[in-house]
């Protein structure tokens, strides 16, 4: 497996990926259950430049040439610059009052989310994403991780747990309640 920088090209299948792992999240965002409106909404901005969910801060493993799971990173006290033409994009579209809640902060990079190919799930792509991005930026960058974990999904926590990620605080976004993790150096 290859993990390298993402390019425009990898767009779809980064917004696949990260569907997977915001579906709930993106259909608060639009206001509606309406799956083709969020992975579009998605696809606009993964496809784009200098925004949370651009293509420009993910990763992404690569099998037979095949795009197998994307990881979407960036450095937490950016937060509002990125999420800055998002929010005037869903307020100007969907929802004029959307004012979603802080994620991240300084002082981390953010893991925002991945996603695996559901026929990849349970191989090991997710835990091989996490380990690169653990390497490069906790091991030879001294950087602090860190990323939030929603409360009902114990598997993703025990996996991240299992990692060396440690809980430090709770935190809410768009309704829901998450366990925020840090990885330091």
């Amino acid at each position: 497996m290859i993990i390298r920088k993402a390019t425009r090209a990898d767009s779809k299948s980064i917004a696949g990926h990260l569907f997977l792992a915001m579906e709930d999240i993106l259909y608060k965002f639009i206001g509606e259950e309406n799956e083709e409106k969020a992975m579009n909404l998605l696809l606009f901005f993964v496809e784009g430049k200098g925004n949370q969910y651009s293509f420009e801060n993910c990763l992404i493993a690569e099998e037979n040439k095949e795009v197998v799971g994307s990881i979407n990173i960036y450095d937490g006290g950016k937060l509002d610059d990125l999420r800055s033409p998002v929010v005037h994009y869903i307020k100007s579209h969907f929802n004029p009052d959307f004012n979603p809640e802080s994620e991240t902060e300084a002082g981390e990079f953010y893991i925002d989310s991945f996603g695996v190919n559901k026929d990849q799930q349970g191989k090991g792509v997710g835990t091989q994403l996490l380990q690169y991005v653990i390497d490069e930026y906790v091991i030879k960058n001294n950087q602090t991780l860190g990323l939030l974990v929603d409360e009902d999904n114990p598997l993703a926590k025990k996996l991240y747990l299992k990692l060396g990620f440690e809980v430090v605080g709770k935190k809410t976004l768009a309704s829901k309640k998450l366990e925020h993790l840090q990885m330091k150096a």
